[in-house]
């Protein structure tokens, strides 16, 4: 048999948004600003959390650690698609595609049982409050934060091998704007099936366990809310969890938006928008929404900055 002619591909050319020159300038210059505000809202959330002891409770070591990834998944997609947007071929290494895609997975599963980690101890501050301290402990607080970072290291890991085995050869053009598994197993000239289940399963179970804590959690907290006799006790009741609704609404919704809408040409492009929004958008909104909706948050900004007068 004659030997089959092909080129093994060393890196990949990332699409991108758009291809008009225009547009790319104007997108290089909100990207950066989102970037920096990412950044600066994240990493202030940090130092506001860790200098304010007031604000050392469980539910704001699990929003220290929510803005520790926020900053790492913005990190590991910003500066690079950024960088594209000026660039005359948005090129990426092989290598480095993998290492964006580890870290976009770990931060994302991280994320996502963050979130439920937060829904449980919002279930707990509302439903048994006299038991709050005892049930959230330190110990308990320290266990669900490492247990989300093993799950993320885990689903990671699961998935960047079996991708780091297949063979890419030829076509090497991503049709997006950072290394997304569904647009590299595309690319590739190997059986993917395995890929496919893997992703199928896993993602399927770390939206099902996750989601399942949320929705029992808040199931329980407007159950224990409606119970409470005075509208006053309601509504402070509400308002130590909504923040937290907030920021999970945004993201199962455009998560799930980006995923039941039917396929075409056009639904590409406004996956590639969706996908803007929740990995570069919500890591930029999350530090303002709980530090809007939080009057805590927003009483150690005031003491922080010395100020007598903070806007509501």
């Amino acid at each position: 048999m004659a030997e089959e002619n092909f080129t093994v591909v060393t890196e990949f050319i990332l699409l991108g948004l758009t291809d008009r020159a225009e547009l790319k300038v104007v997108l290089f210059v909100l990207f950066l600003v989102i970037y920096a505000i990412t950044m600066m809202g994240n990493l202030g959330m940090i130092i506001l959390i860790q200098i304010t002891p007031k604000l050392h409770t469980p539910m704001y070591f699990f929003l220290r650690w929510l803005s520790f990834v926020d900053a790492c998944y913005s990190t590991a997609i910003a500066p690079k698609m950024i960088v594209n947007l000026l660039a005359v071929k948005g090129t990426i290494s092989f290598s480095a595609c993998m290492v964006q895609h580890l870290c976009l997975a770990m931060f994302a599963t991280t994320e996502v049982f963050l979130l439920s980690a937060m829904a449980y101890d919002r279930y707990v501050a509302i439903v048994n409050p006299l038991l709050y301290a005892v049930a959230m402990s330190k110990r308990k607080c320290v266990g669900l934060v490492t247990g989300s970072w093993i799950c993320g290291i885990i689903n990671a890991l699961t998935h960047t091998i079996s991708l780091g085995r297949l063979s890419f050869c030829d076509s090497n053009v991503v049709s997006h704007f950072f290394c997304e598994i569904p647009s590299l197993l595309k690319l590739s000239c190997s059986d993917t099936s395995m890929n496919e289940l893997l992703l199928v399963i896993l993602s399927g179970a770390i939206a099902m366990v996750t989601f399942s804590i949320v929705i029992i959690s808040y199931v329980f907290i407007v159950v224990a809310i409606l119970r409470i006799r005075s509208a006053a006790g309601r509504k402070r009741a509400f308002s130590t969890c909504a923040s937290h609704m907030t920021a999970v609404t945004i993201l199962y919704g455009s998560v799930s938006f980006n995923y039941i809408q039917p396929s075409s040409q056009f639904s590409v492009e406004q996956e590639k928008v969706v996908s803007v929004f929740y990995t570069l958008v919500i890591p930029m909104l999350n530090p303002l929404i709980y530090s809007l909706r939080n009057k805590e948050v927003k009483d150690a900004v005031k003491r922080t900055l010395g100020m007598k007068h903070f806007p509501c």
